[in-house]
């Protein structure tokens, strides 16, 4: 990607979390970039296409945190570090984070089925987790797996609205798990 490309999506990312992809418009674009309207489509198409690349970026990132998280240990300890992994993604990267738990709704056709196949399959990689914490009883056995993914999954999707870059992520996350998965494992259902 070109250095000016590069700085067009930074730009995109940042008018779409701050006004929503509908409420950016391509003069928007031109006058953060300190250029001509007619100047952008050298280096796209449409804003469509920064909305793809913003949101395709956010995905790469999330999995990318997630595939920090180590393949063995107990489950809690590693849903404490998809929760910081998650977390941090949203700290370091606000803008990108933004548009891609908001915005990505305004993607269509094939764009927008690819996107909802990579959030699923960042959800699955989360519901994996819990399921595996049931199976090997180190959550409740009567655990339903997508739900407290959801869960989980809602309570730092939500930190976008709040959180803010520099703080530490790692004692939030840690806080959220306890908070979380403390009603998840204790006793086991017959």
């Amino acid at each position: 990607m070109s250095a000016r490309r590069t700085e067009l999506t930074r730009a995109a990312a940042r008018l779409f979390a701050e006004k929503g992809y509908h409420g950016t418009s391509i003069g928007d674009l031109a006058q953060a970039l300190g250029v001509q309207k007619g100047s952008l489509y050298a280096h796209i198409e449409s804003k469509a296409d920064l909305l793809w690349a913003v949101a395709s970026e956010g995905a790469t990132a999330f999995h990318a945190g997630l595939d920090t998280v180590p393949e063995e240990g107990p489950v809690v300890d590693r849903i404490r570090a998809a929760l910081r992994a998650h977390l941090r993604v949203v700290s370091e990267q606000l803008d990108v984070a933004t548009v891609f738990i908001r915005e990505w709704r305004y993607l269509e056709g094939e764009r927008r089925d690819e996107f909802i196949a990579e959030r699923r399959r960042y959800e699955e990689r989360f519901r994996a987790l819990f399921r595996e914490g049931r199976e090997r009883g180190e959550l409740r056995t009567d655990l339903d797996d997508a739900t407290a993914a959801l869960l989980a999954l809602s309570a730092v999707n939500w930190a976008y609205t709040w959180l803010r870059p520099g703080p530490d992520t790692d004692g939030l996350a840690d806080r959220f798990t306890a908070l979380l998965v403390d009603g998840m494992r204790g006793y086991a259902t017959p």
